[in-house]
């Protein structure tokens, strides 16, 4: 049976995906088969995850995903692991308001029966960590804190003053203490961290990170702290369907645009496509200059196109092949980054404009803040390849460019945000949906089916 932990926070920037990151590859370097899983709606660490732990890492949260689904996700890749990492969002209490759980790292971490194991920064901090870590250990009596793992300490005499502080906590043992590295620090851009395909020397960084944890912690001692996951339990809910699954049907290829413009994919929606008959055929519209043959569908995901504008724009007979696509009225799927490189044009951060597929009317304005963040709820505005009018989706949205033009004549979508807000986003007409929206399809599974349909032109 697998050894299985949730690594969360004290809050956002504390070093838990440093530690996440050192502690995937370190085990994996040990020959252990370590599966890793990030909280919440995150693209990037995912990506980062699976190539420190050479696993597929794979989205866990508990708005998006029905219970069901996510248990049935969840213990899908846990069963064959040795190790199993559930890297937290945010500090290990935040989600989608101040008076709930929902959303959060403690809520997945008890729907799960997951321990924690608690990241905390003690920069100028000594004795107050006691403080600190009592009020987490104390918070929530359902939660099981295994441990706490102190970083960025700074010194000798600094390390001796925390530990003799939380000889004050004994409910929550200290597993290890991190010292301070500044040469160990993830770069970062506007989104969140640079993304793997983004990062030429990753995989030094991840061994340096693996070093950096294995001085720290002594990781057969943080292992035996944990119980064994009960699979049996888990596995359970692998038998609840999120998707019935169909009958024999001609295959349909489905297009996804794939590389470091757009990179932003959960690996959960490929698979319900491909349970719904989909075969996933990848492509790059940065490096090809013609669609995969025979495609009846297309898929343009999130990314950062506006980091590769130039080289996008360049590659006009790639440009050209997906407007005659989204002429030719095929299904078409575009979020985020996809639906920005469907637009006539992209303002970079620097003000140039550069055409795009001019498949959809408007234009993506680079702003040097970020324009939305959060989880949403969308309604489809007209009938489309994810069904009706009206089809409910669950997913978010996070983006640092503004639209002009195309969403105010043929919206796709009605968003309504955490606090009841609601606007519209997005193109829709025929086939064609796009907009800012990145939706999880395990939400509504019906919604893959339908797409799939709908590439089979049924």
């Amino acid at each position: 049976m697998p050894k299985a932990f949730v690594l969360a926070g004290t809050h956002s920037g504390c070093g838990k995906t440093s530690v996440a990151l050192g502690l995937l590859r370190a085990l994996s370097r040990r020959g252990l088969r370590v599966q890793p899983f990030k909280a919440g709606p995150d693209f990037i660490d995912p990506g980062l995850h699976s190539v420190a732990a050479g696993q597929t890492s794979h989205n866990l949260d508990t708005w998006m995903q029905p219970e069901p689904a996510l248990r049935a996700l969840f213990s899908r890749h846990a069963r064959e692991a040795d190790v199993v990492i559930v890297e937290g969002v945010m500090g290990l209490f935040d989600g989608r308001s101040g008076l709930d759980e929902a959303g959060s790292t403690a809520h997945l971490a008890k729907l799960l029966g997951l321990p924690v194991l608690l990241v905390v920064d003690t920069a100028s901090q000594a004795r107050s960590v006691a403080a600190l870590v009592q009020g987490f250990a104390r918070f929530d009596k359902a939660l099981p804190l295994a441990g706490v793992l102190l970083n960025r300490v700074g010194s000798p005499r600094h390390e001796g003053l925390l530990r003799e502080a939380l000889t004050l906590v004994p409910e929550a043992p200290l597993l290890g203490c991190l010292g301070r590295s500044a040469g160990l620090a993830l770069p970062s851009r506007h989104l969140g961290l640079v993304t793997a395909t983004d990062s030429p020397d990753l995989a030094a960084t991840l061994d340096a990170l693996a070093d950096w944890v294995e001085q720290g912690i002594d990781l057969s001692a943080v292992l035996s702290a944990f119980p064994d996951l009960s699979l049996p339990a888990v596995l359970a809910a692998e038998a609840v369907s999120t998707l019935t699954h169909p009958a024999v049907r001609p295959t349909v290829r489905l297009g996804l645009a794939q590389d470091r413009a757009f990179c932003f994919v959960y690996q959960e929606n490929l698979r319900l496509l491909e349970q719904a008959g989909a075969h996933i055929v990848p492509f790059s519209p940065l490096a090809d200059a013609e669609l995969p043959q025979d495609l009846d569908g297309l898929i343009l995901p999130g990314g950062y196109p506006e980091l590769a504008a130039p080289e996008l724009s360049a590659n006009t007979p790639l440009r050209a092949a997906i407007r005659a696509f989204c002429s030719a009225n095929k299904p078409v799927w575009a979020e985020c980054g996809g639906y920005m490189y469907l637009l006539d044009e992209l303002t970079d951060a620097n003000g140039t404009a550069w055409p795009m597929c001019g498949a959809v009317p408007g234009r993506a304005i680079m702003t040097p803040r970020r324009t939305a963040l959060g989880y949403r709820e969308a309604r489809t505005l007209a009938d489309g390849p994810f069904g009706q009018a009206g089809t409910l989706l669950r997913g978010h949205e996070f983006h640092y460019s503004r639209l002009d033009g195309a969403e105010a004549t043929h919206p796709a979508w009605r968003l309504t945000a955490s606090d009841g807000t609601s606007a519209c986003d997005g193109w829709a007409q025929g086939n064609i949906v796009g907009g800012y929206f990145h939706a999880h399809l395990a939400s509504n599974p019906e919604a893959a089916r339908r797409f799939v349909e709908a590439c089979r032109g049924e």
